[in-house]
């Protein structure tokens, strides 16, 4: 009996119906389809979060420049608060509200009631004492339920004082995960804030860097690479990013689409209002890295900057070197579990061999079809009710629209590079490695047992699940504290935490369950 068959028998017959085409054992020689964006069974320990958590606690809430309002009670604050590491730095005038948390605390009179009166208070008190230009607000479930005009409240504030003011409808329990609050604010965005600013910078081969939240300060990393080369970074979406900077976007020559699940909605968009080309790429790990800035370098097409690409890559690689194969020395013949959000547990499989580690399970919490099979099955994917929920704007032509590239040149880019294609998740998954979306407690668990990882990186609602289970855990949400590990520095400090986590003596007190069980 493989693994999967054995993890599935343990379901009755109406789980085992809803679970079994989520779980995927790679074969090579055809192509392989899977269950996901579909709601999660009631009961199951998912790990998902709200669309409000999508919202506002991944693409809002690193906007350093603009003050983000959870409407709503308390309780759903969380996201208010820096749980993801976004690392902003503020402006030359002092401006930074991300390490700030602003809630309406809806109580039960607001419920029964209203709670529009409360929220045009909030703002009032907030522009009174903190003087901000932009406020940005985010509802929770209660609000949807009783019917808050938030974007009425919006629109008032903005007449009032003069500010720019958005309203985003996020409640929770909108499509079935993160990922509708994902679309919701990529589309707000969109309608309200890009294109606002048609300023055009100095300097060549303008580019904004999308998908990109600097957890652990990963974003300056990959920019501090990016601006050696000679690129000029317009916008970063949204890490250590500003509003000011995403209505200034269009101008941009290129789009680099890190996190493809999270921010696909706008490189589509932009594509289609502007005629600004989107490239996937990927700034986790040391080969990934140099494969995507030689990608960039052959869109612009420019002899210089590819030499230039070629000379940084080899003074940054020469300078990690060392370390590098002294980490892969402690690491090789390692393997890995990875559950995580965004395309993160595509991404670091490239940083993860770079060590010599393999990974033997890997999966997404709230990933489509698309992210796991790439882009060509997207035609295939048939709508259902809840993303018939999130509204999906369809763009004309601005009267700004530009092409950058000729088709011939286009046509040409697209066989070498992944202009506007993402590949999925499984083309780099080994055979006999399993894919498992919305991967639930009870299948860590028996996973665990089964390929018996030597490390799991997932995030904070299973990772101490995982550890006294006696198998390491790492979280790939904000990285235990450490980071950055994007680009060729922080490859080294991620080698460096994974030695530190894998070879600690603490181990040595740990039994794992199934060192113990019975045969």
């Amino acid at each position: 009996m493989d693994v999967k068959t054995d993890i599935l028998s343990k379901y009755k017959a109406k789980v085992f119906k809803s679970r079994k085409d989520h779980i995927i054992r790679v074969e090579g020689g055809g192509e392989q389809a899977i269950a996901a964006n579909t709601r999660a069974i009631p009961g199951i320990m998912t790990n998902r979060g709200c669309c409000y958590a999508g919202c506002k606690g991944v693409v809002l809430g690193p906007l350093k420049d603009a003050m983000v309002i959870t409407h709503g009670p308390i309780g759903c604050g969380f996201y208010s608060w820096g749980t993801r590491r976004n690392k902003a730095r503020a402006n030359e005038d002092g401006e930074n509200f991300v390490q700030y948390c602003f809630s309406t605390d809806m109580q039960e009179p607001d419920i029964v009631f209203g709670g529009d009166k409360k929220l045009r208070k909030a703002i009032t008190e907030a522009v009174e004492i903190f003087r901000p230009k932009r406020i940005l607000v985010c509802s929770t479930c209660p609000v949807g339920l009783i019917g808050d005009d938030i974007h009425a409240v919006a629109a008032w504030a903005e007449k009032e004082f003069g500010i720019t003011c958005v309203a985003f409808s996020c409640e929770g329990y909108k499509g079935v995960s993160q990922s509708a609050g994902h679309h919701i604010a990529n589309n707000g965005l969109m309608k309200r804030i890009i294109g606002t600013d048609d300023s055009v910078r100095p300097g060549r081969h303008k580019i904004n860097l999308l998908g990109e939240y600097n957890i652990g300060g990963d974003g300056w990393e990959s920019e501090r690479i990016l601006r050696k080369i000679g690129y000029e970074v317009v916008a970063v979406f949204t890490g250590d990013g500003q509003v000011r900077d995403v209505a200034n976007s269009h101008t941009a020559d290129l789009n680099l689409v890190q996190c493809h699940r999270s921010i696909n909605y706008v490189a589509e968009m932009m594509k289609d209002a502007f005629g600004v080309n989107w490239l996937k790429v990927n700034f986790i790990g040391v080969k990934a890295t140099s494969e995507t800035l030689r990608d960039i370098a052959e869109f612009f097409g420019d002899t210089e900057l590819k030499e230039k690409t070629e000379e940084v890559i080899e003074e940054e690689t020469s300078l990690i070197a060392p370390e590098i194969a002294r980490y892969r020395s402690r690491l090789e013949g390692k393997t890995a579990a990875l559950f995580v959000g965004g395309s993160r547990s595509h991404h670091y499989q490239a940083l993860l061999r770079d060590f010599g580690v393999e990974t033997v399970l890997a999966g997404y919490e709230f990933a489509h079809r698309d992210d796991y099979e790439g882009r060509r099955i997207i035609p295939t994917i048939k709508e259902d009710a809840d993303s018939k929920n999130i509204e999906n704007l369809v763009m004309d032509k601005d009267a700004r629209y530009r092409v950058y590239l000729t088709p011939e040149r286009l046509s040409e880019l697209k066989g070498k590079i992944p202009l506007e294609d993402y590949a999925g998740l499984m083309t780099d998954m080994r055979d006999g490695t399993y894919v498992v979306d919305d991967l639930n407690h009870f299948e860590t668990e028996e996973f665990i047992r089964h390929l018996k990882p030597d490390v799991f990186f997932s995030g904070i609602k299973d990772k101490f699940v995982v550890q006294k289970g006696g198998t390491l855990s790492r979280q790939l949400h904000s990285y235990d504290y450490s980071g950055p590990y994007a680009g060729f520095r922080g490859s080294v400090i991620f080698g460096r935490d994974l030695t530190m986590g894998l070879y600690a003596p603490a181990w040595n007190l740990v039994t794992p369950p199934w060192a113990s069980a019975r045969a």
